[in-house]
């Protein structure tokens, strides 16, 4: 019998029904009634598969409202995703009364303890390092724990929390369910899996088309010094579209911040440096359409659910190749349509050549200044300080087309 959200909970389905649900996604049609038997779980999914809702109606469904302590434990990589986890979880478990509570970094820790210690929240979501530092204070105990869950695990690997994660699951009881979710599968996860779960584990695959139809790909090669210019180009030509620039690192993502902001663009970035305060404020804004840019590294970006996010552009391409598929992620969702834009310099072409999502598409040559931008330029203030030799000689030039490479050349170099 395939599985339907009607074997559920009234009210668990009456907060699914309001919650937008209609029909279960693949993963949860293949964990829900495997986790619902208590068997413990291995599932490969990505991003936008719906595996949220496939280890947090199984954990619901489970948990009586009249328990106290903690029942469920669940670990994600970043600030955001616990989050977003727990208020997805607490909206599931809404009608039933069961809450999660997210813990985690950046915020004070004694307003933390102070709720943990009433002990209403039966879910509890946290990044690794929060969650054993209240474990090692003695305000967060796990002895009662029936499920725990390890989301986006190969993340939480790269991020160096392996052994924060096995010294929690060291405070768990052994009697226990426990689910683990994971885009890749490298040997440090296999070897957790193999430690942590029972032998006879359920593994769930489940393959999400690398990139959705209503994503429009693109891939300019540009300059290396010419890339920022691209960006600001791209983005006035697109501006009022919800955006997110993707960047490597948090220096770059400050760096970006600030000319953007210099040349008149309205973007804010987020990274590590920043408070939680500071995070959500920018996140809000960016939610909420006051800021129409956001420039992320992946970490940072890692597990946002952003509606309407038109545009995406990788100012600099992942060095993971899974990674671009993450990104592209963020656009195009929800039957809508967006665009992907890589700005490729030579030497990221091999890195380009490694990424399966952009293999089919041609790689267009981007032009800063094109002829009629110069045009525009000649007739501007902007052009008053060209000598008017050299305009007079432009203008002729324009007369004939095939020199308008010529004049592309001549005038980008005097314009820059």
């Amino acid at each position: 019998m395939e599985f339907s959200f009607d074997q559920l909970d009234e009210r668990i389905q009456k907060s699914l029904e309001e919650m937008g649900f209609e029909s279960p996604t693949p993963i949860q049609k293949e964990a829900i009634p495997v986790a619902l038997k208590g068997e413990d779980i291995v599932g490969q999914a990505q991003t936008g598969t719906g595996k949220t809702a496939a280890f947090g109606i199984p954990i619901v469904e489970g948990i009586s409202p009249r328990e106290r302590g903690v029942k469920a434990i669940i670990l994600t990589p970043t600030r955001e995703l616990a989050i977003q986890v727990a208020h997805e979880i607490s909206l599931i478990g809404k009608n039933k009364g069961i809450s999660a509570y997210p813990i985690y970094g950046g915020v004070s820790i004694d307003r933390q303890a102070n709720i943990l210690r009433r002990g209403r929240n039966q879910v509890i979501v946290g990044t690794p390092g929060r969650v054993k530092d209240l474990i090692n204070r003695g305000i967060l105990k796990l002895d009662r724990v029936r499920y725990a869950v390890l989301d986006e695990a190969d993340q939480m690997l790269d991020m160096g929390f392996i052994e924060d994660i096995e010294e929690i699951l060291s405070k768990t009881p052994k009697e226990k369910q426990t689910m683990l979710f994971s885009a890749t599968m490298p040997y440090e996860i296999r070897k957790l899996i193999d430690n942590y779960l029972k032998p006879g584990y359920r593994f769930i695959k489940v393959s999400k088309q690398l990139i959705t139809p209503k994503v429009k790909q693109r891939v300019f090669l540009v300059r290396s010094e010419d890339k920022l210019k691209a960006l600001e180009k791209i983005l006035k030509e697109n501006e009022g579209t919800a955006t997110i620039v993707f960047v490597k690192t948090k220096r770059d993502a400050a760096d970006i911040e600030r000319e953007l902001q210099r040349r008149g663009i309205n973007a804010r970035a987020i990274h590590g440096d920043l408070s939680q305060r500071q995070r959500e404020n920018v996140l809000r804004a960016f939610r909420e359409g006051k800021v129409k840019v956001l420039v992320a590294t992946d970490v940072a970006a890692r597990g946002l659910d952003i509606k309407d996010v038109g545009l995406v552009i990788n100012y600099e391409l992942p060095e993971n190749p899974e990674s671009y598929v993450h990104r592209i992620g963020r656009t195009g969702r929800a039957g809508r349509e967006g665009t992907a834009i890589s700005l490729v310099a030579e030497p990221e072409k091999r890195r380009m050549y490694r990424i399966k999502g952009l293999k089919g598409i041609r790689p267009e040559r981007f032009r800063v200044n094109d002829v009629k931008e110069l045009k525009e330029k000649l007739l501007s203030e902007d052009a008053s300080r060209v000598p008017e030799r050299i305009r007079k000689l432009a203008r002729e030039l324009l007369q004939k087309r095939p020199a308008e490479e010529i004049v592309a050349l001549l005038l980008s170099k005097i314009m820059r």
